[in-house]
């Protein structure tokens, strides 16, 4: 069964234009503190498949921030023409789970720090036809072991929404 399934995404992703997304490159020092995966589907559609996947999770999208726009607005005044995001195309998405912020900050209080979760969209002015989604890793080496337990939940459930938007599963 597996030998058809293969085919099948390759070919679904022929038909929708996307590619496989690019995974992470390994490493075998600390992890990065950021997490990217790409796509070469357009902009719209990513951040319409990310708003779907934190849907799906049966979460809600707390705040939209538009940076790419606010930096195209802004370069002027700061002194500065340089493009960084081809046609503005940067945004974060802010959302919580209820249940896993709960956990864990009853963990421990001071993981309110990392609540709201975030994950952004974006396309660099030097890349305009590819899409990255990314977000911050938690921190997972300190505080006690249950408190890096649930703050890898966390990772899971912010990198499970991020493959999903970029169409990788597992």
């Amino acid at each position: 069964m597996r030998h058809l399934i293969i085919p099948a995404l390759f070919a679904l992703a022929f038909v929708t234009g996307c590619k496989p997304a690019t995974p992470p490159a390994p490493s075998t020092a600390q992890p990065a503190s950021v997490v990217r995966y790409s796509s070469d589907a357009s902009f719209d559609n990513v951040v319409e498949d990310l708003q779907h996947a934190i849907a799906a999770k049966g979460l809600v999208v707390d705040n939209v921030s538009y940076i790419g726009k606010m930096l195209d607005r802004t370069g002027k005044d700061v002194g500065s023409t340089q493009p960084i995001f081809a046609d503005g195309h940067a945004q974060s998405f802010s959302f919580c789970s209820a249940v896993l912020s709960r956990k864990t900050m009853e963990i421990d209080p001071h993981n309110i720090a990392f609540c709201p979760y975030t994950i952004v969209v974006y396309s660099p002015a030097g890349e305009p036809k590819k899409v990255y989604v990314a977000y911050r890793r938690p921190v997972l080496n300190e505080g006690s072991d249950a408190s890096r337990a649930v703050l890898k939940e966390v990772e899971t459930l912010l990198d499970s929404i991020a493959r999903e938007t970029v169409g990788m599963k597992g």
